[in-house]
């Protein structure tokens, strides 16, 4: 069958074309009479109104565009679980694209999205990305997400990825670890940038050698790392890995070799991804709350788009800090002295002290 046009619509309800469209877009006055009028007709025909001349109509496409690096893993999982719930209570679809952590990648994705969405949140850890969705973007709302130092002019929420790695390296010294080795993230990734110079920095304030070893931010690349170590004859006594999925294969390879975790080598990771609490030992991490970061990362987005569609509501242009939380479960020795909260999943959770440096935190 034929689908049903907007004009079947008023010819069954006996009104005007811009009757129909006052009664599906709320924009403009109608009558109870023929508001009921039209949606009757609406579903008798089954019409679904054309998106694309909708959109003409309104200068809206009610979708928003997601730029990430990577699309692979539970990190960006729960990211996106997080933006399509907010997006699905705003009545927005999304469009998620992957840069392919490429610069040429990541601006075809953003020109593609020019035309197609309200607007677009960026996540681009290697590149600058303030700069390139600026160029690229147009007049379209943005708001960037990514790893480096903070932006105040730009609508933006990073992590403060070093003062995570500060809190939980302070956490394997106060269980009693010394020789701390860090598994570290990819070259150029500004967040495992970030996370190596906050254990450095941790280590140096407690008097200790600071020890780095290669990763990538892959769980194969964790286990490699501790084989490595453990072939050398290393006596690290703790691992901070700058991921979750790194320290699950760090923890794999100790266990096939018979080290013991915590007993032998306490472990902690970054992100509190979902599998943390399901390995065993369950992991210690620095808990961001992936999917709520998410949330509220289309929440900002949203309200982007309307401060553009009324200027007299002013944009957002806060920098929002995420701060981590460490989160003690069996991979790692507890200190008793430490001031601790029971987290939701029974184990502890103890608060890293941050200073807000006058941004929101969330």
């Amino acid at each position: 069958m034929k689908a049903a046009t907007i004009r079947d619509v008023a010819a069954r309800a006996q009104v005007s074309v811009a009757s129909v469209s006052r009664v599906l877009t709320g924009a403009g006055a109608v009558t109870e009479p023929t508001r009921q009028r039209v949606l009757e007709a609406v579903a008798a025909l089954a019409y679904v109104p054309h998106s694309g001349a909708r959109s003409l109509s309104t200068s809206r496409t009610d979708t928003v565009g997601v730029v990430l690096p990577d699309l692979f893993g539970e990190f960006f999982s729960e990211l996106i679980r997080g933006m399509d719930l907010a997006a699905r209570t705003h009545g927005l679809h999304l469009i998620v694209s992957s840069s392919h952590d490429d610069a040429d990648e990541a601006s075809a994705a953003i020109r593609s999205m020019r035309g197609r969405v309200d607007g677009m949140i960026v996540l681009s850890p290697h590149l600058d990305a303030a700069n390139l969705a600026a160029s690229l973007a147009g007049s379209l709302p943005v708001l960037l997400m990514n790893g480096g130092a903070t932006d105040a002019g730009r609508p933006s929420i990073v992590v403060d990825n070093h003062g995570g790695a500060v809190a939980a390296v302070e956490h394997l010294i106060a269980g009693g670890a010394r020789d701390i080795a860090h598994i570290c993230g990819p070259t150029g990734n500004l967040e495992a940038e970030a996370r190596m110079a906050g254990y450095v920095q941790a280590m140096a304030a407690a008097g200790l050698k600071a020890r780095v070893v290669d990763g990538d931010f892959s769980q194969s690349s964790g286990h490699a790392a501790v084989r490595a170590m453990l072939a050398e004859g290393s006596h690290s006594d703790a691992i901070f890995a700058g991921n979750d999925v790194m320290a699950v294969g760090a923890l794999l390879a100790l266990q096939e070799a018979g080290v013991r975790c915590p007993e032998d080598v306490a472990v902690v990771g970054f992100d509190d991804v979902p599998i943390a609490q399901l390995v065993r030992p369950s992991l210690s991490t620095m808990r961001i709350n992936i999917a709520e970061t998410g949330r509220r990362a289309l929440d900002r987005l949203v309200d982007l788009i309307r401060a553009k569609d009324d200027e007299a509501l002013p944009a957002d242009v806060a920098c929002e800090i995420v701060r981590p939380v460490l989160v003690a479960r069996d991979s790692s020795r507890a200190n008793p002295s430490i001031n601790t909260q029971a987290s939701d999943d029974g184990r502890t959770a103890v608060k890293s002290t941050i200073s807000s440096g006058g941004h929101q935190d969330v």
